[in-house]
């Protein structure tokens, strides 16, 4: 039992992440692109410089549930998947250093560079992060050791790849939203008509990305096996639909909130999906990494879920005060400000 609450709350604070750090992640990759002059990219800075850091909380936190939780699982993750997530890390840490280090000078070639080491430390993690959900879904090539069989090519497989382009454009249509949220004017125009645009190739790849989950993953079996679980896919499907109607009606928070449940439904998907698997293998499935094998001990996981029940809330109060405080358009006339982002 304790191993079941401990997985679903793992995908949980998976999803609660990709929720939150996608909408920064989706709009640092735009950043060159989208704004046309030096007020438009900082108005984009300034609309992700205050939540960025504590969005990465969530990273923090679902990892070292992963290490506590599955000390298996996680052992066998960063093995098979070391050369990505280090490709991540070092993403994550040069995104981190340019929203920092961009304002410090005002010359244009400096903020320039920053501005592209911002997309490309966004763009990365939002690609891998799905080509590496997307292996899990479908099966890595483990022994009954957890030794992984394969290299990073073996990764960059075409579901893989799948996988990572629709988390990619999820996020890019989620931070155009954000964008729309903050902004006024033309750049809120052009945020709207960049996020329709996007959200066509989103349904695209969410097609491609269901279909192939058919032919290449088990994920279905549990759903199959227990009908009910299908409203996750179908709430997912209802919330894209809707997100579209609101982008065309110019209501930019319940079009990003329906985004975020869009993001939210699709995490859960796979990992109800995956249940009882962390894992699995595609060599033979005796060998998957299960909530029954790679789990800690039932006094660490009692111990955990207190400590659980205790901190998360003060967090999302926390965090939600801060979106609160910050929950405002950012004007022209808030970049000249020393304090500001």
């Amino acid at each position: 039992m304790l191993e079941t609450i401990w997985f679903l709350l793992w995908g949980l604070l998976w999803a609660i992440y990709f929720m939150l750090d996608g909408f920064d992640l989706g709009l640092g990759t735009l950043m060159p692109f989208l704004g046309k002059n030096e007020k438009e990219r900082q108005l984009m800075h300034s609309s992700v410089a205050p939540f960025w850091d504590g969005n990465e909380v969530w990273l923090i936190t679902a990892g070292g549930v992963t290490f506590a939780a599955f000390p298996g699982a996680y052992a066998v993750l960063f093995s098979a998947f070391y050369t990505p997530l280090m490709i991540i890390l070092f993403a994550l840490i040069i995104r981190a250093v340019s929203i920092e280090f961009r304002n410090k000078r005002e010359d244009r070639p400096w903020r320039s560079l920053w501005d592209i080491a911002t997309a490309m430390g966004s763009f990365l993690p939002a690609l891998l992060f799905g080509v590496a959900f997307a292996n899990i879904f479908k099966g890595i090539p483990i022994d009954a050791d957890g030794v992984f069989h394969g290299t990073i090519l073996t990764l960059l497989n075409p579901y893989g790849i799948a996988g990572g382009l629709f988390f990619l454009f999820l996020f890019l249509v989620h931070g155009t939203l954000w964008l729309a949220i903050k902004s006024e004017g033309e750049l809120q125009k052009r945020a709207i008509e960049t996020a329709k645009r996007l959200w066509v190739i989103l349904v695209i790849f969410a097609v491609i990305f269901l279909i192939s989950t058919a032919f290449f993953t088990t994920l279905y079996s549990n759903y199959v096996n227990h009908p009910f679980l299908f409203v996750v896919p179908f709430i997912a499907v209802c919330a894209l639909f809707l997100t579209r109607y609101f982008m065309n009606t110019n209501f930019c928070w319940p079009a990003w909130l329906l985004s975020s449940l869009v993001i939210m439904c699709s995490t859960l998907f796979g990992v109800i999906g995956l249940y009882p698997n962390l894992l699995p293998s595609s060599i033979n499935p005796a060998y998957s990494i299960t909530i029954s094998n790679s789990s800690s001990s039932p006094l660490t996981l009692k111990i955990m879920l207190v400590v659980a029940i205790i901190f998360v809330p003060v967090v999302i109060i926390y965090q939600s005060w801060v979106y609160k405080i910050f929950s405002g358009k950012i004007k022209e006339g808030d970049l000249e400000h020393e304090e500001t982002y």
